[in-house]
């Protein structure tokens, strides 16, 4: 898979180092030189220019990526590489990173964005998830405000304990997507027993998100 990312700073240099020791071909793109260390990441491909522009995006052959990563440290960068990515070059998917919390609602479809990760929010939540039990705790936003990627910690007396996951009433628009349990990652199947500690993952929409933390409640039957 090709990827660009747009913002050489430290976040796009380690995004761009985990996908490529998974084997991703990435491009770097940034208009900075002193952004441009070829020597930390040697293995991609460094393009100095402006991703704002698309003549550098024709030069950093957008419409052959499957991915681009718009991490800048601006979200006004950031809106506009997704814009053009999507809208010129047809790019199937577009990651944006979003600085400042009061600019989130700007990163959605219209402006050319599949996935929104803001990192003031994403770091709040990791704070939350290592202290909460039992709470449900939004990590991440798809498509801005049409689903989301939440996690709760099964406390000792939740409802749901010793259930069959396939036998719990999920609320519509709700999908168990993984099961993180004593370091390691589970896909569940119906017949996967649900445990106390467990960590549940779920893509959901914005709206039963709280139906979904009620039937996950210690006060609640699964029934």
């Amino acid at each position: 898979m090709r990827v660009t990312i747009a913002g050489a700073g430290a976040v796009g240099r380690s995004i761009a180092a985990e996908l490529l020791e998974n084997g991703h071909e990435v491009l770097l793109i940034d208009i900075d030189p002193k952004a441009i260390k070829i020597d930390t990441v040697p293995r991609a491909e460094w393009l100095l220019a402006d991703a704002c522009e698309i003549s550098s995006l024709d030069e950093a052959g957008l419409a052959d990526c499957h991915v681009v990563v718009a991490a800048s440290g601006d979200d006004k960068v950031n809106l506009v590489v997704s814009l053009l990515a999507k809208t010129e070059y047809g790019v199937p998917r577009v990651v944006a990173r979003i600085n400042h919390p009061k600019n989130e609602w700007l990163f959605n479809e219209s402006w050319g964005v599949d996935v929104a990760v803001s990192t003031p929010r994403l770091l709040s939540a990791l704070v939350e998830e290592a202290v909460s039990v039992g709470d449900l705790v939004r990590l991440m936003t798809f498509r801005q405000g049409q689903a989301n990627l939440v996690e709760l910690t099964l406390p000792e007396d939740a409802p749901v304990v010793g259930h069959r996951a396939g036998s719990v009433p999920w609320p519509a628009d709700t999908a168990l997507v993984a099961i993180l349990r004593e370091g390691r990652v589970l896909v569940p199947s119906d017949d996967d027993p649900l445990e106390a500690g467990d960590e549940l993952m779920f893509v959901a929409s914005q709206e039963v998100e709280e139906e979904l933390g009620r039937l996950l409640s210690p006060h609640r039957s699964p029934n």
